[in-house]
């Protein structure tokens, strides 16, 4: 079976505020049954607002920070990336297109 992944959104960001999390969730519950989208208080990503994180179980964790909704094709992307990825590793991260300089935080798994 495949592993849930959890997307979190800083809800005190300003894309956490937006209605930004209804349109992914639009966007991704297509693509993806598996996928979870919570809303948290504060990520402290506050020096790259409008944080938002991946994680799946086994995998290595993902933050990414300085979002817009402009990025929401390049999200989907990673995703779909990430779900065929067996730990959340790629060997070069060129195929994440420009959301690689929006990474801030890699977690190993």
């Amino acid at each position: 079976m495949t592993a849930e992944i959890s997307i979190i959104l800083c809800g005190t960001c300003p894309l956490g505020r937006s209605d930004f999390r209804s349109r992914l969730a639009d966007t991704l519950s297509a693509d993806d049954p598996l996928l979870r989208i919570s809303t948290v208080e504060c990520m402290s990503g506050c020096a790259r607002p409008s944080t938002l994180a991946v994680r799946a179980p086994g995998k290595t964790a993902y933050l990414f920070g300085d979002l817009t909704e402009a990025d929401l094709p390049l999200i989907r992307n990673f995703l779909a990336l990430y779900r065929c990825s067996d730990d959340g590793n790629f060997p070069d991260a060129r195929v994440l297109g420009d959301l690689r300089f929006k990474a801030v935080a890699r977690i190993p798994g």
